[in-house]
């Protein structure tokens, strides 16, 4: 096939193209120029938030199918489809597992009842914004794409709404792995590789669980929708079958580096200010991953141990430049200290 791949040079990117050329398709990638693009692939450089401006460089080439890694918003998705139509067959368009209702009773943004569990690609959707206006701030300082507008739920309705060009909609998790802007290893790392002795909990957070995926095991997944006509007008999660709590997650990270320290899960009134979470954390976010399994085969194709040993490499060698949650130390000291002493 010859595709258009917009936006495809950040964390998830360069791992589907990869497999895309490896089956033999021809690439195409839009972006701005700032990274390099994969070696093999033609490039249009352009700006994402503007992209009828290029329908005429589009138009030269008639693609079999465009991947949009980058969508961000409702006027994003207008743009696309009208931009594209007429120049490819199909559209698959990553979007987040955050579009669920459950995720904004999580962040405490939904009022009422907890959603239940699993999250299927029929639960509820959000009906209020997913982040404050504080945390797209944040957002669109870590990744250019995600606009002022950012809201998933809605440019979802507009590809699969449109009439005359087919689409695809995938729902991605936590996405750890080489190039994880988030460094979703690092608040457990960091302190395995400072020496401490333990790492503390709060309760409520300790047993928090959420959907995760290594990254070349989710571009397997988007290749595979890629591949597949029957994807079309189809919603999918893409996540890893079981879904670990916080502390079974910072125990894998221990047994990868053979960390000999103990974790301690505190009351979490008796737990460090920087530990506790302002969320409802009665939430859990267990999402299944079995749509995409049963109708198109999906699976995993790295071993976990191989998927954590790649991933502690590569954040051992890229340590972030700023840590959003502080590694208060003393803090932690002081708690596990007050707990022996009231045991």
């Amino acid at each position: 096939m010859k595709i258009l791949a917009i936006g495809a040079t950040g964390f998830i990117g360069p791992f589907v193209l990869q497999q895309l050329q490896h089956q033999g398709h021809e690439i195409t990638v839009f972006h701005r120029g700032k990274t390099a693009a994969p070696a093999g692939v033609n490039e249009i450089i352009g700006d994402r938030n503007h992209l009828a401006d290029y329908r005429e460089a589009f138009a030269k080439e008639i693609f079999d199918l465009v991947i949009d890694f980058v969508l961000s918003s409702q006027r994003q998705a207008r743009q696309l489809m009208d931009t594209l139509r007429g120049i490819t067959s199909r559209v698959v368009v990553l979007s987040s597992m955050d579009t669920y209702r459950a995720w904004g009773v999580y962040t405490g943004l939904e009022p009422g009842a907890l959603e239940p569990l699993p999250l299927t690609e029929d639960s509820a959707l959000h009906t209020l914004p997913p982040y404050p206006p504080e945390v797209l701030k944040k957002l669109s300082q870590m990744v250019s794409w995600a606009d002022e507008e950012y809201d998933k739920v809605p440019a979802e309705r507009v590809v699969l709404s449109d009439g005359d060009l087919p689409g695809t909609i995938l729902r991605l998790p936590m996405i750890y792995g080489p190039g994880d802007y988030v460094h979703r290893f690092h608040l457990f790392l960091k302190r395995m590789d400072d020496g401490r002795s333990f790492i503390p909990f709060a309760a409520n957070v300790a047993a928090v669980r959420t959907p995760r995926g290594y990254v070349e095991d989710v571009a397997a997944g988007i290749v595979l929708a890629a591949n597949s006509p029957r994807a079309s007008g189809r919603v999918y999660n893409i996540c890893e079958r079981d879904t670990f709590s916080e502390l079974e997650w910072a125990k894998k990270i221990a047994a990868a580096v053979n960390w000999p320290g103990e974790f301690i899960v505190l009351p979490p009134e008796k737990a460090p200010a920087h530990l506790q979470a302002p969320f409802n954390t009665d939430q859990h976010l267990v999402v299944s991953s079995d749509r995409i399994r049963q109708e198109l085969g999906y699976r995993e194709v790295t071993p976990e141990a191989e998927a954590f040993a790649r991933t502690i490499r590569w954040e051992r060698a890229n340590p972030p430049q700023a840590v959003g949650v502080p590694f208060d130390y003393q803090a932690e000291d002081e708690a596990l200290a007050n707990l022996r002493a009231t045991a």
